[in-house]
């Protein structure tokens, strides 16, 4: 009998690998992604690389380009506003039912992860600001006490990491404020106040919706604006 390899885990860490120097702009928009140059990069063989690819373009991570293969995919303004929306109802109920069934854990467990949020602003790492970001998040989820919430937002949590990734990287004071916001929802939980919870969860989604979309739209504008400059210049 043929002894089982371990390649779904080598695909997950092969794709997490490429998802990884994508969020934090190594590999920018529009980047070429060469099976063979990743194999080499990784150690590993071109197979966990193909099916990690097909994995990226199946979540919108990665696209076909005519004549030039895979490449890195161009964030969607739209598409990230639209998800944004949904998340804003998923979170609203996440945190009314973390009051409901999870106020005492959140005062046990929940302070310490404001209290890395906020570390992970002071290192400047975006890694580490995603990292803490999603671990908030699915903290929450974890306390509402029903797991559907959680399987419903993982297929596009990696697309709001990439969104999370284009804009930290521009390094202001945003992720601080929204984490201030984070410490007013974990407060409403510990009190098992789920109006306030949901109200404030619904805010700080659509606050950091119209911030993200909004930097995004910007720095779309700006590199059509510079491109157009370049083109000027060499006319």
């Amino acid at each position: 009998m043929r002894a089982l390899t371990p390649q779904p885990r080598l695909v997950e860490q092969v794709y997490h690998a490429i998802l990884t120097e994508i969020t934090e702009g190594t590999l920018p928009p529009n980047s070429r992604l060469i099976q063979d140059e990743l194999a080499e990069a990784y150690g590993v063989s071109r197979q966990p690389v193909q099916q990690a690819l097909l994995l990226l373009r199946s979540h919108g991570l990665v696209n076909d380009a005519p004549r030039r293969g895979l490449v890195v995919a161009a964030l969607d303004e739209e598409h990230a506003r639209n998800l944004y929306k949904i998340r804003s109802v998923l979170e609203g109920l996440a945190c009314r039912m973390a009051a409901e069934n999870g106020a005492a854990r959140a005062r046990i467990d929940g302070p310490a992860i404001i209290a890395r949020g906020r570390e992970a602003i002071e290192s400047g790492s975006v890694a580490q600001q995603i990292e803490m970001d999603t671990r908030f998040h699915c903290f929450l989820y974890e306390l509402s006490g029903n797991p559907l919430i959680a399987e419903t937002t993982k297929p596009h949590w990696d697309y709001l990491r990439r969104v999370m990734g284009e804009v930290l990287r521009e390094g202001d004071s945003v992720p601080g404020a929204l984490w201030d916001e984070h410490a007013g929802i974990l407060d409403a939980v510990c009190k098992g106040d789920g109006d306030a919870a949901e109200m404030l969860a619904r805010k700080h989604i659509c606050g950091a919706s119209d911030i993200f979309v909004a930097r995004l739209k910007a720095q779309r504008e700006g590199r059509i604006a510079a491109s157009t400059k370049s083109m000027t210049d060499c006319a």
